[in-house]
C-alpha cells in the first residue's frame, strides 16, 4: 500500500508542472479574449496561483486513478 501511494506522488510531481502550465495558459487566454485587454501583472499572478490549486487537485485524482488501473504484481 505504501508503494502505491508512492507512486501516485511521483506521477502527480511530474505531472504538476506541465498541467499547471496548460491551465494558465488556457486561463490567460480566456480572460484576455473575455475582457478583449492584455491582462496585468497582478493578474497573470492571480490566474497562474489559482492553476497551480486546480493542477495539484487534477494530477492527483488522475495519478490516483491511473495508478489503480495499472496490473499490480502478487
Amino acid at each position: 500500500m505504501a508503494s502505491f501511494a508512492l507512486w501516485v506522488l511521483v506521477l502527480a510531481a511530474l505531472l504538476f508542472l506541465p498541467v499547471s502550465k496548460l491551465i494558465w495558459v488556457l486561463s490567460v487566454r480566456r480572460l484576455q479574449k473575455k475582457t478583449g485587454r492584455e491582462l496585468s501583472e497582478d493578474e497573470l499572478q492571480w490566474q497562474l496561483k489559482r492553476a497551480r490549486v486546480i493542477a495539484v487537485f487534477v494530477t492527483l485524482i488522475f495519478s490516483y486513478l491511473f495508478n489503480a488501473n495499472l496490473p499490480h504484481n502478487g
